[in-house]
């Protein structure tokens, strides 16, 4: 807490977006005499999500890493995908583990100011003004987290889907799961004709999250969830007994929306609120790393914090596979299998990390040559 009312970066919201940004000033000697505020009503102390990546090298983040995967499968109604994924693995981190380590780092740094407040505005003037519930505080920039209002009232007017999903952290009495293997989708439990899918992280022999998960225009009832996953748990894990550990929810923004037109000379938008998380598959954290680089690069540099944060071909192809998913949403479940199984894991992986080259993504998108596929790009050209 502070009692300054002036700080040269504000940063609204506390998670994985404004933390990255936060731990990656803190780690550079260039801000070590910057002022930074991070605001949020929260004081993060609960589990409220899992984050999954892969990456081929030891990180920063693998004191946090609740459990990693050298094996994956995708299964459809037609095949089972097998998958080694050497050089990657397949990380998953706890949301509480990552704030606790967060906060543990950034409250040993005199100019890391942590204010617990909820935002009413942001304005503009010869410093950025930003208006809280119990305070008004002044920076000379702002990072800000917050999902543009705009994007709730225009999103049926770009490509927009929901991630939406609930998982239960389950125990079983019995080893019963390959704790070497992640399911990272499982189309075979549907709700009618849309692309929905079970997701499986065995952190041990006898304990997974299960998760259901939409991709589609509209939520469902927390109840629908809880039928489908169990079900899944007992059809097709042949479970009978178990205990519910935990559980989660969420949804993510899957769209086009232009969240990069909301940045400013003053104000960058950051982490979902600016666009971060990838339109076509929803993950983030891998994305959120690289976009927090090249923001601490760009200061350095006296550059616009948000300038380079996007590869306008990647939004193209993003924009594509949403077409598909948008007007044939069944066709999720063949697009995903035309992913995995036409293309190496290790080739997918570099695509949707935005590291692909030109080949690769010709021989990716060959993959995906149908009717649908076609009439998508040209809609979207």
């Amino acid at each position: 807490m502070t009692d300054n009312s002036h700080f040269d970066y504000i940063i609204i919201g506390n998670g994985l977006a404004g933390f990255h940004l936060a731990l990656k000033m803190v780690s550079d000697t260039y801000f070590k005499d910057k002022q930074v505020a991070l605001i949020d009503p929260s004081k993060k102390d609960t589990n409220d999500k899992t984050w999954s990546f892969w990456e081929t090298a030891p990180s920063q983040w693998d004191d946090v890493v609740h459990k990693s995967w050298s094996k994956a499968s995708v299964v459809t109604s037609k095949t089972n995908v097998e998958l080694n994924l050497n050089p990657y693995a397949y990380k998953s981190i706890r949301a509480i583990d990552f704030y606790t380590q967060a906060k543990a780092i950034l409250k040993q740094q005199q100019n890391i100011h942590f204010i617990q407040d909820t935002v009413t505005s942001v304005v503009e003037e010869d410093n950025v003004i930003v208006s809280t519930n119990l305070n008004v505080y002044s920076a000379s920039h702002v990072f800000d987290s917050r999902i543009p209002k705009d994007f709730y009232e225009r999103s049926k007017q770009c490509i927009s889907l929901i991630q939406h999903f609930k998982g239960w952290v389950i125990k079983t009495e019995t080893e019963v799961f390959d704790d070497e293997k992640v399911t990272m989708m499982d189309y075979r439990l549907k709700d009618g004709k849309q692309t929905t899918f079970t997701y499986v992280l065995p952190f041990s022999k006898t304990e997974a999250l299960v998760e259901f998960t939409y991709f589609t225009e509209n939520v469902v009832a927390e109840t629908t969830y809880d039928h489908y996953i169990k079900n899944y748990i007992k059809e097709y894990l042949n479970i009978d007994h178990y205990n519910i550990l935990e559980t989660e929810m969420g949804q993510i923004p899957m769209t086009n929306f232009a969240f990069e037109t909301y940045n400013t000379s003053k104000v960058t938008k950051i982490g979902t609120g600016g666009g971060w998380v990838k339109g076509s598959t929803g993950y983030s954290f891998k994305h959120t790393e690289k976009k927090v680089a090249q923001i601490i690069s760009n200061l350095k540099d006296k550059k616009l914090p948000s300038k380079g944060l996007f590869k306008k071909k990647y939004k193209f192809y993003d924009k594509v596979f949403l077409k598909v998913l948008k007007d044939e949403n069944q066709k999720g479940e063949w697009l995903f299998e035309q992913f995995y199984s036409k293309n190496s894991v290790q080739t997918m992986f570099r695509f949707l990390d935005e590291e692909s080259t030109f080949l690769e993504e010709i021989s990716i998108m060959t993959s995906l040559f149908s009717w649908s596929f076609i009439k998508a790009f040209f809609k979207t050209l």
